[in-house]
């Protein structure tokens, strides 16, 4: 006998991208499937998000997560990698520069304030030299890129 929805809702997603299951309050959950502009060939901008963290859990494949340490408006700094560990938590804080690339089996689970948008969440173009550095860290971590 199924369940009443308005007892619990169950929800999935299994496309391309990024997607909100659910919003709730001032939170929202989501998921991040691969889609090829995640490949670090296309990796040209990062985000942040001023007015919230941001947490990325590893739900299956491989996620690697790349924060720049720039403190500026229009510069990420030098970009660091940290190669995601399936089920951990990666909490991104408010106002740090960050973009990731997934593998073809990456699916990621996103938790973020629900009013996060793009007129809270600028971008800033990568160098050259930060979209080199990407590339060699994903070389580096997983042997390709």
């Amino acid at each position: 006998m199924p369940i009443d929805p308005a007892l619990i809702e169950i929800t999935s997603y299994d496309g391309p991208g990024y997607r909100p299951l659910v919003d709730f309050q001032a939170w929202r959950v989501a998921v991040l499937n691969f889609i090829p502009d995640l490949l670090p060939e296309n990796l040209t901008t990062m985000q942040r998000h001023d007015e919230t963290d941001e947490v990325f859990v590893l739900l299956g494949g491989r996620c690697i997560l790349f924060v720049g340490d720039g403190s500026g408006r229009e510069d990420a700094g030098a970009v660091h990698a940290v190669d995601l560990e399936p089920l951990k938590l990666y909490n991104v804080k408010r106002g740090v520069w960050h973009t990731h690339t997934l593998d073809a089996e990456g699916s990621v689970l996103v938790i973020e304030n629900r009013d996060t948008t793009t007129a809270n969440s600028p971008t800033c173009p990568l160098t050259d030299a930060q979209q080199g550095s990407i590339r060699e860290q994903v070389r580096r971590q997983w042997g390709e890129g």
